[in-house]
């Protein structure tokens, strides 16, 4: 049977529309998901180097955020380059930071540790610290051993809170949440990166923090990077306060 011309003219507007969405998807340009925000009504931001100067005054002036994670660390000797600037400029404005380290799997996490707290100096009323553990290089083929990640984590996270007064917040994928931090750091707040559909965490735990775009608009890019991550905090603005040991009338930003 022939297929008229109407009907391969309407199958190839259909093919090619879905490419288009497909491409405008990839490019951030429309997004699968959008998470409500009348549901997450905390928004925030994650950077580091790759998001170039930034002008934190103009950000939260235009951005409509609450937090915005920095990073300053990576292993047992890498500082962020754009870190010592991003932390004294974005501490300026009313928006809640907080710095992060990107974790080595390659390294002692004391080192580790130690290198984070060298960097990080404490600000009054700063978020919890972020130790963001993901694959890198060719980790994900050949993945760490999971008693040395938890060995090392476990050393990690001790002197931090020990540092810092407070439990850090782990970020991770999927992936490796499934691998290394299922059904242990309990008391610790997770911060899960999805971009495809809001997560859902076996054995009904309940994540803190959801990164769910990589492909936030944004004016500072490098050549490397155009984009910046999104991210929502689980619950109202009243209760991310109250989580994170804020008075509500003293510190309401």
């Amino acid at each position: 049977m022939r297929l008229n011309k109407k009907v391969i003219v309407i199958i190839f507007l259909i093919v090619a529309g879905l490419w288009v969405y497909l491409f405008c998807v990839w490019e951030g340009i429309l997004w699968i998901h959008d998470p409500i925000k009348r549901k997450y009504p905390v928004s925030g931001i994650d950077v580091s180097h790759y998001q170039g100067d930034i002008d934190w005054k103009e950000v939260e002036e235009k951005m409509d955020i609450t937090f915005a994670f920095i990073k300053a660390t990576e292993g047992s000797s890498h500082v962020d380059e754009k870190f010592s600037k991003n932390w004294k400029e974005a501490s300026k404005t009313k928006i809640y930071i907080g710095a992060y380290h990107f974790f080595s799997f390659d390294s002692s996490g004391k080192e580790q540790a130690e290198h984070f707290i060298k960097t990080v100096k404490p600000l009054e009323d700063m978020l919890p610290p972020v130790v963001d553990v993901e694959y890198y290089g060719e980790k994900e083929k050949n993945p760490p051993k999971v008693t040395e990640v938890r060995e090392n984590l476990d050393d990690f996270l001790l002197k931090i809170e020990e540092q810092y007064g407070c439990k850090p917040i782990i970020y991770s994928t999927m992936s490796v949440y499934e691998r290394y931090l299922n059904e242990y750091y309990n008391a610790y707040p997770i911060w899960i990166r999805n971009t495809y559909f809001r997560p859902f965490l076996l054995k009904n735990r309940q994540w803190t923090f959801w990164q769910y775009s990589d492909k936030g608009e944004w004016p500072y890019g490098t050549k490397e990077e155009h984009f910046v991550d999104k991210n929502v905090f689980a619950g109202s603005k009243d209760t991310f306060l109250r989580y994170f040991g804020y008075s509500l009338e003293e510190n309401e930003k």
